[in-house]
């Protein structure tokens, strides 16, 4: 349970907490919040706290715009990098109609609704546990972020050629001041690649963890003079950033996932929910891949999945099976990416699941072979199915889905697809400099 009021103000004098953010996401997963002084927090706390839904990507018509901010007690935490002469505390909020009503865009409420189709299965907790990485390039002399990265690390690598060390250790040291549990923080393959793991949680709070993560990554690495960017792919030539989604379902205290009889010691509910997420895979890439730029990370030979299968043991398919066991039993999703807004990303990866078990699907047989180094024809004889390859391409696979678009919601899976397809006309009218590199001479 979250704080009390009386707990909430009790913090709030101890720490000196002078202004409140009430924060929530938009559809796109941009972080946005409304900043109010301590005068003001009995009103939020009462849930009057109104603001125009009308300017927020992807929310209402001007027409309809005034919207209510609803504060989650639980999501209470103080920002401890901010001033001394008074630091800034926030609460994550659910967005509610004038009546009242929980509003059908809020990415925050869609991932609950879908939570509540799998406690009426009989599901007691969706836990998810995600690795987002992320790239640090230097700001430039305007303060802008720059081309230039700050290190040439490799994967495990340790100062002096991880040169980003020192601002991972700062982030880290703040994500635990702010109650995170860290389990793991490293550079990643390619140079300026950093991950920091942190415990998984139930899916609400996890989301919660991931948006408060992005902040607290962006506003310390600017300190140390860098730009901390989620975006998948940022240079050619080398790995993108993932999020891969560690995913298990449980009933009561037990992981229904694991099943000390069965075959590799999973449960049939594990093979359906595989079942499930195979089925829906290429369907579900546009929520859990947003952006044109997502698919130049899911090509071959760079460590992400472009094809659907899943493997025990094999790193190459988009699922894979760690070896762990008991309540740590999962399954591992490996194509998402950071710039996916988790609450939906998470909500169709479920929805997909719940498909999977609802049905009794069974999961095709794992593929135990590197799939880089098949051909097109091996792929199709092993049922290996290719991802999309463009944003347009999996926004088509999203549209005949009835399970995602019901899982989205009428109003978000409209307004999706209207801002996505605005990103791929733009992207696909523009002139790009690779183009004229390559023709402007040759023509």
């Amino acid at each position: 349970m979250g704080l009390t009021r009386k707990e909430i103000y009790k913090k709030i004098e101890e720490e000196n907490v002078k202004f409140i953010r009430l924060q929530f996401t938009d559809m796109l997963g941009t972080i946005k919040n409304v900043e109010i002084p301590l005068s003001q927090l009995d009103k939020a706390l009462d849930n009057e706290m109104m603001f125009d839904g009308s300017s927020i990507e992807g929310f209402v018509r001007i027409e309809e715009s005034d919207m209510y901010l609803v504060p989650d007690p639980e999501t209470f935490v103080v920002f401890p990098w901010t001033s001394e002469k008074g630091k800034v505390a926030r609460f994550i909020c659910d967005i509610y109609n004038p009546d009242m009503t929980p509003f059908e865009g809020d990415p925050r409420y869609i991932l609950k609704k879908n939570l509540q189709k799998m406690e009426e299965l009989g599901f007691s907790a969706f836990n998810i546990g995600t690795e987002p990485e992320f790239f640090l390039f230097k700001l430039d002399e305007r303060g802008e972020p720059s081309m230039e990265l700050n290190d040439k690390g490799g994967y495990f690598d340790l100062a002096p050629t991880d040169l980003g060390e020192n601002c991972r250790r700062d982030i880290v040291l703040e994500l635990e001041e702010m109650g995170f549990e860290i389990e793991a923080s490293h550079h990643e393959v390619a140079p300026g690649q950093h991950e920091i793991d942190f415990k998984y949680s139930d899916a609400v709070k996890h989301c919660d963890d991931i948006q408060t993560f992005k902040l607290v990554v962006k506003t310390i690495a600017r300190k140390h003079g860098l730009h901390a960017t989620f975006m998948p792919k940022p240079l050619f030539g080398v790995n993108g950033s993932g999020m891969h989604a560690n995913m298990s379902l449980f009933k009561g205290k037990q992981n229904a996932f694991y099943d000390t009889e069965g075959e590799l010691e999973l449960s049939d509910v594990a093979y359906q929910f595989t079942a499930g997420i195979i089925k829906h895979a290429t369907n579900f890439t546009a929520v859990t891949n947003p952006t044109v730029n997502s698919y130049k990370r899911l090509v071959p030979g760079y460590e992400a999945p472009c094809y659907v299968a899943w493997s025990g043991q094999n790193r190459s398919p988009l699922v894979r099976v760690p070896t762990s066991r008991g309540l740590s039993t999962r399954i591992e999703v490996r194509s998402v990416d950071p710039a996916a807004n988790p609450y939906l990303a998470m909500a169709v990866l479920l929805a997909s699941g719940l498909d999977g078990i609802e049905n009794a699907l069974d999961a095709p047989k794992p593929v135990d072979r590197n799939i880089y180094v098949m051909n097109k024809a091996e792929r199709e004889k092993n049922g290996v199915q290719d991802l999309p390859a463009t944003l347009y391409d999996a926004l088509e696979l999203l549209k005949k889905d009835d399970i995602l678009v019901k899982a989205l919601g009428e109003h978000c899976f409209e307004h999706f697809i209207e801002a996505k397809e605005i990103e791929w006309d733009m992207f696909r009218t523009q002139v790009h400099p690779w183009e004229r590199e390559q023709y402007i001479s040759v023509y």
